[in-house]
C-alpha cells in the first residue's frame, strides 16, 4: 500500500479549490466534568452536503476526470450523500447501497442529488459486499466510504484548514468510524501534530486495532451506527494511526446524545451523532486537555431527522 503524506492532501487541496467550502472555526468554552473548558469548534458540518465526506468522493472523481463511467459506493449513509453530491456537480450517474438500516433522511438526501439507492443487507459489510459485486458487473468506479488513498487525501484537507485557523499545535479531536478523517487530519499535519480518535463504545474500531496491532472486526451497536458503522478500522488509517501515534478514546452513547442535545441548546448548532462524538470526549472527561492547551473540535456531519432532537 502506498502511503499517504502531506503532500498528497495538499495536491487534493488544490484539486478541490472552489468545490468545497472553507468551513469556519468557533472559539469557545463549553461545560466539562469540572467546569468550563476552552475549545475550537471546527464546523464542518457546515460543508456542502452536510458531511466532510464530499472532500474525499469530489477528490477521488477529479484525480480522473477524464473517466466519466457510473459511480458505485456502499454507505450507511454520509459517504453516499457525498458521492451523489459529487457525481452530481461531474455530471456522472451514482448508485449508493445502503443496508436497511439507514436512515431515511439520508436516503433522501441521495435521492435528491440524483444517486440511484439499493437497499442491501442489515450492515455496511453487506452492502459493500454487494457494491463489489455490482460493480464488477456494470464495469463502474467503486468508490470506498474511507479507504481509498484519494478520499483519505481529501478528507484531510480539514486538517490544512486547521492549521490556517488555529494558533499552535493544539490536539485535534475526530469522530473515527472507518478512520478516513483522523488519518486525512494526522496525515495533513504531519508528525507534530496531534489527533485524537473519538469513538462509541459500541462501535470501537480504532480501539480495538490499537490493542491487537492489527484490524480487527468489532459488533456495532451505537446511536451513532449510521455514520460509524463500519466493522473494522480501514487499512490506510491504521498505517497512519501507526505511524502518527493517533490516539483512541472511547465515549458512551448517553454522552454522545448529551453532547448532541447541548450543542442545540447553547449554541443552536444542529449535528448528527456522529457530529457529537468529539465534543462528547470533552465533556464526559474522556479526554481531559492539559494545561494550556485549547482542544479543536471536529463536528464532521449534520445529516439528521431534525425531530430528534
Amino acid at each position: 500500500m502506498a502511503r499517504l503524506y502531506r503532500s498528497d492532501v495538499r495536491a487534493a487541496r488544490v484539486r478541490l479549490g472552489r468545490w468545497v467550502r472553507l468551513t469556519p472555526v468557533f472559539h469557545t468554552e463549553v461545560d466539562g466534568p469540572h467546569g468550563p473548558v476552552k475549545v475550537t469548534l471546527k464546523l464542518e458540518h457546515l460543508q456542502h452536503g452536510g458531511t466532510f465526506k464530499l472532500r474525499g468522493s469530489l477528490n477521488a472523481l477529479l484525480s480522473d476526470s477524464a473517466d466519466k463511467r457510473p459511480v458505485i459506493i456502499a454507505s450507511g449513509g454520509n459517504a453516499g450523500i457525498a458521492a451523489a453530491l459529487a457525481c452530481a456537480i461531474q455530471g456522472r450517474p451514482c448508485t449508493a447501497v445502503v443496508p436497511e438500516s439507514a436512515p431515511h433522511t439520508k436516503i433522501a438526501a441521495m435521492w435528491g442529488y440524483g444517486a440511484e439507492v439499493l437497499w442491501h443487507g442489515t450492515t455496511y459489510a453487506d452492502a459493500h459486499r454487494y457494491a463489489d459485486e455490482l460493480a464488477a458487473e456494470r464495469g463502474a468506479v467503486q468508490l470506498h466510504a474511507y479507504d481509498l488513498p484519494a478520499i483519505v487525501a481529501g478528507a484531510g484537507t480539514v486538517g490544512l484548514e486547521i492549521e490556517r485557523q488555529v494558533r499552535g499545535r493544539q490536539p485535534v479531536l475526530v469522530a473515527v468510524g472507518g478512520g478516513g478523517l483522523a488519518a486525512g487530519i494526522a496525515a495533513a499535519l504531519g508528525p507534530r501534530g496531534r489527533v485524537i480518535g473519538v469513538e462509541p463504545k459500541g462501535a470501537p474500531t480504532l480501539h480495538a486495532a490499537l490493542a491487537a496491532g492489527r484490524p480487527v472486526d468489532v459488533a456495532i451497536d451505537s446511536i451513532a451506527a449510521d455514520a460509524l458503522g463500519a466493522t473494522r478500522i480501514g487499512v490506510i488509517a491504521m498505517e497512519i494511526a501507526r505511524r502518527y501515534a493517533i490516539r483512541s478514546v472511547v465515549v458512551t452513547d448517553d454522552a454522545i446524545a448529551m453532547a448532541r442535545e447541548y450543542l442545540w441548546r447553547e449554541f443552536r448548532i444542529v449535528v448528527e451523532a456522529a457530529g457529537a462524538v468529539a465534543l462528547a470526549a470533552i465533556q464526559s472527561g474522556a479526554y481531559v486537555p492539559e494545561p494550556g492547551e485549547r482542544p479543536v473540535i471536529v463536528l464532521c456531519g449534520a445529516n439528521t431527522d431534525l425531530t430528534s432532537l
